[in-house]
């Protein structure tokens, strides 16, 4: 039976054909060289953070099939940062970083991710979707709830791929971008391609959540998954529990199992997504081209998985700039180096 597609979809689909032109063209005409590979990387020394331990009070809105729990700071009249964490952690990882943003005059905008905190889908009936086309449509449906036009995007983890995708079929709304791990978007053809044992072996939750056993696991042992977590991705990151525990509650969200484990299972090709989003997908698993001024950076103590900044710097054809951060910073660097983050969005505004 033939679908009837609603003005939003085919605005999608226009969407898709444009941006999907603009790759090709790129390859065609060799914009990957225009990258601005030859930018030095910048060591710098990490300022860790630890300072504050709070937001002020969290915000909900309606925002696409999501009621959004964000904290945000600074003036409502400033330009707009909106900042998105990774898993398993949540918007406490930019607590230090968003007075240094907000002192500086920028609004800034901090979601928790859907199946976090505070975040709830309007109806049951939604599907409990992890895909990384769903998060990223998820915060520009936000944008438009807040009403906000354009915005720097600062990312890690799932938050560095969600910010990618923005920047990669939304170019119109990102003014800029600071990406921690640099071009993480995703290809479930790509994903079927067995990596050296070492590299799996750094990949061992993906492989547990694919089994019912780990489903289980996860939902009976959330707290402590989470943390350990923490500890293998950053292993001289010192945090104390009550820092740990801050962030553990947004992991008690009724969708936070759900969402992880078909985020992880999506990416291996075991589950389906959703069809309004396949579009997205076929363009992003062409891996397209980010074009909005960008500056990746990567901690040198990051025991994660993540891919060499010499890999993925010809996928930024705007103005660009590599960061690495010294000091035994791990994979959730803007808690654990927060001047440096928060430094990093304040010169990409600059580019």
């Amino acid at each position: 039976m033939e679908r009837t597609m609603s003005p939003e979809f085919n605005h999608q689909r226009r969407r898709f054909f444009g941006v999907a032109a603009m790759a090709v063209a790129a390859a065609e005409f060799g914009m990957t060289a225009i990258a601005n590979a030859q930018s030095p990387a910048v060591s710098l020394g990490a300022v860790k953070g630890g300072g504050h331990t709070s937001f002020g009070a969290l915000k909900q809105i309606k925002a696409g099939v999501l009621d959004i729990g964000y904290a945000e700071a600074g003036p409502v009249d400033g330009p707009v940062v909106l900042l998105v964490h990774g898993w398993p952690y949540d918007i406490y990882s930019y607590v230090d970083v968003a007075p240094i943003l907000a002192d500086a005059g920028y609004r800034v905008i901090i979601p928790y991710l859907r199946g976090y905190g505070t975040t709830r889908f309007l109806a049951d009936e939604t599907p409990r979707n992890g895909q990384q086309a769903a998060l990223a449509a998820d915060m520009i449906a936000l944008m438009d709830a807040l009403g906000v036009e354009k915005a720097i995007l600062g990312g890690y983890d799932w938050g560095a791929r969600t910010v990618n995708i923005m920047a990669a079929l939304w170019p119109e709304r990102c003014k800029a971008m600071v990406s921690v791990s640099g071009y993480l978007i995703g290809s479930q053809e790509v994903n079927k391609k067995p990596l050296p044992p070492k590299a799996e072996l750094s990949w061992w939750y993906q492989f547990y959540f694919a089994t019912e056993r780990g489903r289980l696991g996860y939902a009976a042992n959330t707290h402590e998954f989470a943390k350990l977590v923490w500890q293998t991705a950053s292993p001289t990151w010192a945090f104390d529990d009550e820092t740990f525990n801050r962030s553990a509650g947004a992991f008690d969200n009724p969708d936070h199992v759900e969402i992880t484990v078909h985020n992880y299972r999506w990416r291996l090709g075991l589950v389906e997504g959703e069809a309004k989003y396949d579009a997205y997908e076929k363009l992003l698993a062409m891996g397209p081209m980010i074009t909005i001024p960008t500056i990746t950076m990567e901690g040198d103590a990051n025991a994660a998985p993540h891919p060499e900044p010499s890999s993925y710097a010809k996928r930024f054809s705007g103005k660009y700039e590599h960061r690495n951060v010294t000091g035994g910073i791990g994979h959730n660097l803007p808690q654990e180096a927060p001047q440096a983050f928060a430094q990093a969005i304040l010169d990409v505004a600059k580019f």
